[in-house]
C-alpha cells in the first residue's frame, strides 16, 4: 500500500521545509498527547481484515530503489546523456528490443541444457553482447518460473548463466545481479550456495546492503537462523545503507519490514550496549514493535522517553499514533490529535487520514471512516486509490456490498484507477454475496483496464468458487490463469495453497 513509512528521514526533511518548524516536544506536550491515546489500545491483537498491514507494506516499498537497479542504471550513462533527443529515443527503443530478443535466445539455450549439451559453448555461439539489462531479464525469468518440481534445475541454470555472463569481457556483474542470483538460490532452497555468493560479493568488494540483508533475513528466518544473520551484519564492516547514520538503525528498519519484532528488541539492546543512542527513527521502530507485541506499557514509556530526549514527533510518529487510535476505535481522540498536529504546524496529509481510516475500518467503525473520509476534502486532501481501497475493503468486510460498489464507482468517476487490491476486495465482496458471475466479470474488467490479476486475486476467486461447489467455474479460472502465460509460475503456489 502506498503509505508513508515510519522511517524516511530524507522525505521528512523535504516535507518539513514546506511546513512551519516543529518546536521542541516538551514533556507537557507529551502529557497532552498521552491523554489522546491513553488506554485506547486493543492489546496489539491483529485481525486479518486487509491483505497487507499498511506499515509493513509501506516499509517494504522503501526497498524499491535497493531491490534491483533500474533499467536505465544498467546502461552506459554517458552514451545516453550525450545523444540528441530523437536519436536517444530510437537507440533506447533499439536497446530494449535487442535485450528482449537476446533474452529469448539465452532462455532457449538454457532450456535445452542437459548431459548432451555444452551450455557455455552454446551461449558463446549466440554471439550476443551481454549487458546489465540482459542479465537482469534472464535471471528474472528464471526466478519467475521456479516451482517445487524444477527448483534444483532453476538454481543450476541461474548459476551457469551467471558464471558465463560474468566471464564476458565487456560486462562485469553488479550488486544487482548478485542479489538476483541470491534470490534464485533462496527460492530454490540452496542456502549454502546463497551464503557462498554473499562471501564472493564481499571478497570482490561489493558492500552488503539492505537488499542483501532482506534476502538473508527472510530466508534464514524461516530456518531459525535469523539471529545469526543479524549478528553477522552487526559485525560486518561492509554493510552500507543510507541514509542511516549507523548500521543498527538500518538493521532495525530491515527487521521491521520483515516482521521480526523479537529480534528488534534484541538488536536494540545490543545497540545500547555498544554506546549508540536512539534517534527519532529508532523510537518509531521500537514503538511500533512494542505495539505489535502488545507491550503497551513499554510503548508509553518510549513515547515519554522520546520527549525527554528532546525529539519531536515526525510525520511517521503521528502516522503510527493515528493508526493506534484508529485500531483502538477512538475517533474523538484521533480528531484531537489531528487538531494538535495543526497546532504544531503540521498539516495532516492524505497519508495520515488514510492510516486513520484504515485503523477505524479494522475496528469496524465505518461511520467514523466516512466522517474522516469527508473531512479529508475539507482539509484540501483528496482520496487516492489507496484510500478508496481501504474504504471499499471496510465495507466488504462488514458485508455492505452496495456501499462498496458505490465507492468503487465513485473512485472511477473521480479519475482514480482501481489497483489489484481494489479489485481483489470487490471480487471478494461479490463472492461473499454469492454473485459469482459478476465476480468473474470483474476479473475480465480489471484486465481490460490494464490491471493484471496476481495470485491473490486468482486464489480469492477460485477458493470462493470451490467453497460454493462451483468446481467447473473454478477450473475455468485456473485455465485462464495458465493461458495468460505470465502466471504459469504461480500454479505450483496455487496447488500448495489449495492443499492448505
Amino acid at each position: 500500500m502506498n503509505v508513508l513509512s515510519l522511517s524516511a528521514p530524507s522525505l521528512v526533511r523535504r516535507t518539513s521545509s514546506c511546513l512551519i518548524v516543529i518546536g521542541k516536544f516538551t514533556c507537557s506536550s507529551l502529557v497532552l498527547m498521552r491523554k489522546f491515546w491513553n488506554r485506547s489500545f486493543d492489546g496489539g491483537n491483529e485481525e486479518n481484515g486487509f491483505e497487507h498491514d499498511r506499515f509493513e507494506e509501506s516499509l517494504k516499498r522503501m526497498w524499491k530503489s535497493s531491490h534491483f537497479d533500474s533499467d536505465m542504471d544498467e546502461k552506459t550513462g554517458f552514451y545516453w546523456r550525450e545523444m540528441p533527443a530523437r536519436e536517444h529515443f530510437s537507440a533506447r527503443r533499439s536497446f530494449f528490443e535487442t535485450a528482449r530478443i537476446d533474452t529469448r535466445k539465452v532462455l532457449e539455450v538454457l532450456q535445452q541444457d542437459g548431459p548432451g549439451l555444452d551450455a557455455k559453448a552454446a551461449l558463446d555461439e549466440l554471439n550476443i553482447r551481454v549487458s546489465g539489462l540482459l542479465v537482469r531479464k534472464v535471471l528474472m525469468e528464471i526466478l519467475k518460473n521456479i516451482s517445487v518440481a524444477n527448483k534444483m534445475r532453476c538454481a543450476k541454470l541461474g548459476f551457469k548463466f551467471f558464471t558465463w555472463s560474468g566471464q564476458q569481457g565487456n560486462y562485469t556483474h553488479t550488486a544487482n545481479s548478485y542479489h538476483l542470483l541470491m534470490k534464485i538460490f533462496a527460492d530454490c532452497e540452496e542456502f549454502k550456495a546463497m551464503w557462498r555468493l554473499v562471501d564472493e560479493m564481499i571478497e570482490k568488494g561489493f558492500p552488503t546492503t539492505a537488499r542483501t540483508f532482506n534476502i538473508l533475513i527472510c530466508t534464514c528466518g524461516e530456518a531459525g537462523l535469523a539471529r545469526k544473520v543479524v549478528e553477522r551484519f552487526i559485525k560486518s564492516k561492509t554493510f552500507n545503507f543510507r541514509p542511516f547514520k549507523h548500521s543498527y538503525n538500518a538493521i532495525l528498519h530491515c527487521l521491521l519490514a520483515a516482521n521480526q519484532y523479537r529480534l528488534i528488541e534484541w538488536v536494540y539492546q545490543q545497540m545500547l550496549a555498544d554506546g549508540y543512542s536512539p534517534d527519532i527513527l529508532t523510537y518509531n521502530v521500537l514503538m511500533f514493535t512494542k505495539y505489535r507485541l502488545g507491550k503497551l506499557d513499554q510503548f508509553h514509556r518510549l513515547l515519554d522517553e522520546m520527549g525527554r530526549s528532546g525529539f519531536s514527533p515526525d510525520l511517521h510518529t503521528y502516522n503510527l499514533l493515528l493508526h493506534v487510535l484508529g485500531k483502538g476505535d477512538k475517533p474523538l481522540a484521533a480528531l484531537n490529535l489531528l487538531n494538535h498536529m495543526k497546532e504544531m504546524g503540521i498539516d495532516p496529509s492524505i497519508l495520515h487520514f488514510t492510516t486513520l481510516i484504515d485503523g477505524l475500518s479494522r475496528a469496524g467503525n465505518l461511520e467514523a471512516c466516512r466522517y474522516f473520509f469527508d473531512e479529508m476534502a475539507k482539509n484540501g486532501c483528496f482520496p487516492d486509490v489507496v484510500c478508496y481501497t481501504v474504504m471499499i475493503t471496510g465495507y466488504v468486510v462488514a458485508g455492505e456490498l452496495e456501499k462498496a460498489q458505490d465507492m468503487f464507482n465513485e473512485m472511477i468517476t473521480k479519475g482514480q484507477i482501481p489497483n489489484v487490491f481494489t479489485y481483489n476486495s470487490m471480487i471478494r465482496g461479490l463472492c461473499m454475496a454469492g454473485k459469482f458471475e459478476e465476480a468473474c466479470s470483474m476479473l475480465k474488467d480489471m484486465e481490460s483496464r490494464g490491471c493484471n490479476p496476481n495470485f491473490l486475486v486468482y486464489s480469492t476467486l477460485v477458493s470462493n468458487l470451490r467453497n460454493a461447489g462451483k468446481l467447473s467455474e473454478a477450473h475455468q479460472v485456473i485455465r485462464h490463469m495458465v493461458e495468460k502465460g505470465q502466471y504459469v509460475h504461480l500454479l505450483s503456489k496455487f496447488k500448495r495453497y489449495r492443499r492448505c
